[in-house]
């Protein structure tokens, strides 16, 4: 179902902040300006592990909003709007290398609620980790000849569809590994599929209930069958099971190792709403909670004498 989504619509919010980015900050600051910045910022992205306090002096004051990309070693502080697209790529895959050398092979399961863009962001996180990508659904498409979700739930049911949902974790889990995984928006509800995702990294995308119903009703509720037999304004039906949907899963959720909150992420960057976010600066930031969870997991491993 999230494949779906990314075909039909690649979320328009996020097509208009990429052409947000390319614009200027404002008339003071010059073109020329701006070009020396980014030139200077490659570089200092390419050597913050060696000189992290050299980049506090290319700060500008009129931008506060900043968000963190660090490792053990460094910090590097990017301002907010000040760092074009290709800028934030090479911080994505400079991440993408700090996290995989922690990770050691361990796999990562992506939860959330529909439309969370679990696929989209897990498709660009496989890409840099050099993992290999699979969808649940997909896979249960395949195993039923192609049969869609939507169909699966009309013909089957939805125990049969969490069944083999189950069964599409157990083997991805036991049959593979340095995979990303995007899951079901339900697949957290069954204790059993934890132990299999908790064999990797677990990463829950949450996304406001508003921003989830803005998104599924701009794409029609065709592919979501727990969506498709309300009748009404499409926004206002999406919200409504949406909510009712979250009551019953929401802290199902908060079991996974790591929270990518994108209301926190539009704060840091000074954006005004989430649908300003990119793909890009998403996974950063996912990169960026697995980094702290696995650091924090290093640290409860070391025996006290160690210490």
């Amino acid at each position: 179902m999230e494949a779906a989504i990314a075909q039909r619509v690649q979320y328009p919010s996020w097509v208009h902040c990429r052409k947000f980015e390319g614009k200027p900050l404002g008339s003071s600051l010059r073109v020329s300006q701006r070009v020396k910045e980014e030139k200077r910022f490659r570089g200092l992205v390419a050597l913050a592990h060696l000189q992290p306090d050299r980049i506090n002096d290319q700060r500008r004051s009129s931008v506060s909003s900043e968000f963190s990309c660090s490792d053990k070693n460094s910090s590097v502080l990017l301002e907010a709007g000040s760092v074009h697209p290709f800028d934030k790529d090479l911080i994505l895959k400079k991440k993408a290398e700090e996290v995989r050398l922690s990770l050691h092979g361990r796999s990562i399961y992506l939860v959330g609620m529909m439309g969370s863009g679990k696929t989209t962001v897990g498709k660009l996180m496989s890409k840099v980790l050099g993992y290999s990508f699979f969808d649940c659904d997909t896979l249960i498409e395949q195993s039923m000849n192609g049969t869609s979700v939507a169909e699966i739930f009309e013909h089957h049911g939805e125990g049969f569809f969490r069944g083999k949902e189950t069964d599409a974790l157990k083997k991805l889990s036991s049959m593979y590994q340095q995979v990303v995984v995007s899951t079901g928006g339900g697949a957290v509800i069954r204790p059993i599929n934890w132990k299999y995702m908790n064999r990797g990294i677990s990463i829950w995308l949450d996304v406001p209930l508003e921003a989830l119903a803005h998104r599924i009703a701009a794409v029609g509720t065709d592919s979501r069958p727990l969506l498709h037999d309300e009748s009404g304004d499409a926004y206002t039906v999406a919200f409504k099971r949406l909510s009712t949907i979250w009551d019953e899963r929401g802290e199902a959720y908060t079991n996974a190792k790591a929270r990518v909150s994108l209301e926190n992420i539009a704060v840091k960057l000074g954006y005004k709403d989430v649908s300003e976010l990119t793909p890009t600066e998403i996974a950063i930031e996912a990169f960026e909670q697995v980094q702290s969870f696995l650091e924090k997991e290093e640290t409860v491993e070391i025996p006290d004498g160690d210490l």
